[in-house]
C-alpha cells in the first residue's frame, strides 16, 4: 500500500527562499487587512514595502499575548470577518481567552501540518489513533482529529477522562496510537497495569503534548502501555494549533516546519538573539495563516535550536523540547529557578518515580520551598531520609537553592487527565 507524503524536502536555501517570500506575504497580508498590525507597523515606521529579505525580521517589532487579550473577541484579524470559518481559544491571564480566527485554507493548512506529524510518527492509514484531548475551543481534539483523517487513518475522538471508555476502546477497537498529554500518558499506563491489561491492547506508538514532561516520566509510560515508541508534538492555538512539529524515531528533537513559519529565539528579558545553544523564548512569524497571521509572537515558550541534519533524513530543522515557559518561572530568595531544573535533578536519582510537586510558602519573613516526590516501590521506606537528604543536597549545588524533599509512596500525588500542575505557590495566601 502506497502511504500517503506531506512532508516537504527541501535544501536550506529552498527553504530560506519560501520563508523569505512568505514573510512578505504575512506582512503585506497583515498591514492591509488588520487595523492592529497596520497601527503596530506605523508606529514602528516600517512599511511591509521595505523588508525583502529575511535579515530584516528583527526590525519588525514583537507580538504578545496581551495584544491577543488587548483585542478581544476577535484579534489580529487581518480577513473580512465574512472569511471566517471557525473560532478557537486558550485562557488568558487576565480572564479573557485568547481567540483565534481560521479561515477555510487554515484549517485546510492545519489539517496537513497535523499530517506530516502521523506521517514522522511513522503511523500508516491502517493505524487507529485514540484522541484523548480535549474538544471545543480547545485546540487539541480538532487538532488530532482533522490531520488523522487528513493522513487517513481511523480517528476514535474519545476526548479526556472517562478511564473505562478509554480502556474499552483501548481492549475492543485495538487502538494501536494514542494522542494525549503526558500525564494522561501516565494515568492510563497505571490503569492498564492495575487491570492487568498489557496483553489485551495493540497500543505500539503514543503521540503527546501540551505540558513539560521529564525522561523518567515518559520512560514509565511507554513501559506501562507497551510503547515501542512515543513522540514528543508541539503546537499552540496562536499558531494553528497542535501539530508545528514533532520528534522523529530518532528522538533527537522536534522538527518543526520551516515552510510554515519562521521560529526565532530570544533572550526574554534583554529580548536580544540567543546565542547557539542557548536556552531562549520561542518567537513564530507565521508565513501562510489568513485569519490571524501571526508577527513575531512572543510564545513564552523555551527551547534551543539544533544545527545540523537530523539522521532520520527529513530536512525539516528542529529544535529542543519545551523545557517550560519564561512565565513559569519561579523567583526564589533571589534566585530564578525554572521546574525544568528541579525535575532535571530528581531524574538523575533512580530510586524515584517521575512524578512530583514544588510547593512555595512564607513564614516568619522568608520563603520557604518543599519539594514533593514520589518513590519507587521498590525503594524501601527505610531509605527515604538518608535519600531525601541527598535530593536536598543536589538541589543546592545544582540550583543554589535549599529545599526541603518529601518522599512520598507511590500513587500519593494526584494525576491529571490534561496539564499536571507542578508548582503551587502559597506564597500570597500567607
Amino acid at each position: 500500500m502506497t502511504q500517503p507524503r506531506f512532508i516537504p524536502d527541501m535544501s536550506t536555501d529552498e527553504l530560506s527562499a519560501v520563508q523569505q517570500e512568505g514573510l512578505k506575504w504575512t506582512l503585506h497580508h497583515a498591514h492591509q487587512g488588520s487595523p492592529f498590525y497596520r497601527e503596530r507597523l506605523d508606529q514602528a515606521g516600517i512599511h511591509p514595502g521595505d523588508v525583502k529579505h529575511l535579515s530584516d525580521l528583527a526590525r519588525l517589532p514583537f507580538t504578545t499575548a496581551q495584544d491577543l487579550q488587548t483585542g478581544y473577541p476577535l484579534p489580529l484579524l487581518s480577513v473580512p470577518e465574512q472569511q471566517v470559518v471557525r473560532i478557537h481559544g486558550s485562557s488568558g491571564t487576565t480572564g479573557k481567552r485568547k481567540i483565534l480566527s481560521y479561515t477555510q485554507k487554515d484549517i485546510d493548512d492545519w489539517a496537513d501540518m497535523f499530517a506530516r506529524c502521523y506521517e514522522l510518527a511513522g503511523l500508516t492509514t491502517l493505524d487507529r489513533v485514540q484522541i484523548c484531548v480535549g474538544y471545543g475551543l480547545w485546540t487539541a481534539g480538532a487538532g488530532f482529529q482533522l490531520g488523522c483523517e487528513r493522513f487517513g487513518a481511523m480517528a476514535l475522538p474519545v476526548g479526556p477522562g472517562m478511564l473505562d471508555i478509554q480502556l474499552q476502546m483501548l481492549t475492543d477497537l485495538g487502538s494501536t496510537c494514542l494522542g494525549s498529554t503526558a500525564s494522561m500518558a501516565l494515568l492510563l499506563g497505571e490503569e492498564v497495569e492495575k487491570q492487568n491489561l498489557r496483553g489485551k491492547i495493540k497500543l505500539r506508538r503514543a503521540i503527546f503534548g501540551a505540558e513539560a514532561h521529564t525522561r523518567k516520566m515518559r520512560r514509565r509510560f511507554e513501559e506501562a502501555l507497551g510503547l515501542t515508541h512515543s513522540f514528543d508534538i508541539s503546537g499552540m492555538t496562536e499558531i494553528y494549533g497542535p501539530g508545528a512539529g514533532i520528534e522523529c524515531e530518532a528522538h533527537e528533537g522536534i522538527h518543526y516546519w520551516g515552510d510554515l513559519y519562521i521560529l526565532e529565539l530570544i533572550d526574554p528579558e534583554t529580548l536580544k538573539p540567543s546565542a547557539p545553544g542557548e536556552l531562549g523564548e520561542m518567537v513564530i512569524t507565521s508565513l501562510k495563516k489568513e485569519a490571524s497571521p501571526l508577527i513575531r509572537y512572543r510564545t513564552r515558550d523555551m527551547t534551543r535550536l539544533i544545527p545540523g541534519l537530523c539522521p532520520c533524513g527529513c530536512s525539516m530543522p528542529r529544535h529542543e523540547r519545551i523545557q517550560g515557559r519564561s512565565d513559569d518561572m519561579i523567583i526564589f530568595r533571589g534566585v530564578n529557578i525554572y521546574p525544568g531544573q528541579v525535575a532535571a535533578v530528581l531524574e538523575k536519582h533512580p530510586q524515584l518515580q517521575s512524578e512530583y510537586q514544588i510547593v512555595l510558602s512564607r513564614s516568619g519573613g522568608l520563603d520557604h520551598m518543599a519539594v514533593r516526590v514520589e518513590r519507587r516501590a521498590e525503594t524501601p521506606e527505610s531509605a527515604t531520609g538518608a535519600l531525601a537528604r541527598a535530593v536536598g543536597e543536589d538541589i543546592k549545588s545544582q540550583i543554589l537553592v535549599t529545599a526541603q524533599v518529601e518522599l512520598l509512596a507511590p500513587g500519593t500525588l494526584p494525576r491529571s487527565f490534561a496539564k499536571t500542575k507542578r508548582v503551587l505557590d502559597e506564597r500570597e495566601k500567607d
